[in-house]
């Protein structure tokens, strides 16, 4: 209980107040939004370009069905998962080095992992244009070709590979630093037991490292995931119509075809499928612990 000038306050109430401000700029903020977004995708256009009704899934239908619109899903589904992979195997020997290594190495290796953040996604991405560029004036080609790898031009750009690189260099300190934090809370005398009993360094990692560091891992994947597959300037940039994705597919809907209601049903389906990470992936590891409290128990 709380006093206030005599009078007792239940803490509730004290919880509830402070909890109004926030909670009232999610409704306003998202609720609402995602409200009129929902409503706009159901809903039907007509010759005018007014939205009103009668309601239909027609969009959806589309969506589902259509070979086009599938096509583009699963691009998109799979980019945001090879991202999220590579992303994740290279995060790790970085935030082993921010976590374990020197003070020197653990402060350069923050510096190179942090600095690309300060720099424009639109500057990185243009960056990466001149990389993988088709011609032999691309960087890649210009140094194939010195070495003799090859006559014929690598043509990675324009392509669901090329949004994935970018992609990867792009979200790659989002996975690096949760990692890191989860790596700096285990305790060292593990691994060094593990390597006192004899275990090699890839065995303590499988074992001791890797599970422990998982609440990290969850978080940057599904960061990486959720940003990935609703990224939009990376795709536009190095993916070209190859590598079209739900949030290209979106921008189209709104600025060429002025179908508003295809455009919601885009956007609706892109925050199903980042609640669908976030939650499935919080899933599978509840389902992990509780599979491994049971075996701890059957011993």
């Amino acid at each position: 209980m709380e006093k206030a000038k005599g009078i007792a306050i239940p803490r509730t109430v004290v919880g509830v107040v402070l909890l109004l401000p926030a909670l009232a700029f999610l409704v306003v903020f998202l609720v609402v939004p995602s409200a009129i977004l929902l409503g706009y995708s159901v809903f039907t256009q007509n010759q005018t370009g007014d939205i009103s009704l009668p309601m239909t899934l027609s969009s959806y239908e589309r969506l589902i069905f259509s070979p086009a619109y599938r096509r583009v899903t699963m691009t998109t589904l799979r980019v945001a998962f090879f991202t999220s992979l590579f992303t994740s195997l290279l995060a790790y020997p970085l935030a082993m080095v921010i976590a374990y290594g020197r003070p020197m190495a653990s402060r350069i290796t923050m510096i190179l992992v942090v600095a690309p953040l300060v720099v424009s996604v639109i500057v990185r991405t243009y960056g990466w244009q001149l990389v993988l560029g088709n011609s032999n004036t691309g960087v890649l080609n210009w140094i194939l070709g010195t070495l003799g790898a090859g006559q014929a031009p690598v043509k990675v750009l324009y392509t669901e590979w090329a949004i994935v690189i970018a992609s990867v260099h792009v979200f790659l300190p989002l996975m690096v630093l949760p990692i890191a934090g989860s790596l700096g809370r285990i305790n060292p005398s593990l691994n060094e037991a593990a390597r006192m009993l004899g275990a090699p360094a890839w065995r303590a990692f499988l074992r001791i490292t890797l599970p422990l560091s998982v609440p990290g891992l969850v978080a940057g994947l599904t960061i990486v995931f959720s940003l990935t597959a609703a990224s939009y300037v990376t795709p536009q940039m190095v993916g070209g119509n190859r590598g079209l994705m739900l949030g290209v597919l979106l921008e189209q809907q709104i600025n060429t075809a002025f179908d508003w209601p295809m455009a919601a049903a885009i956007a609706s389906v892109m925050v199903a499928i980042a609640l669908i990470a976030n939650v499935g992936v919080a899933w599978l590891v509840e389902r992990r612990a509780a599979l491994r409290q049971r075996r701890s128990g059957a011993r």
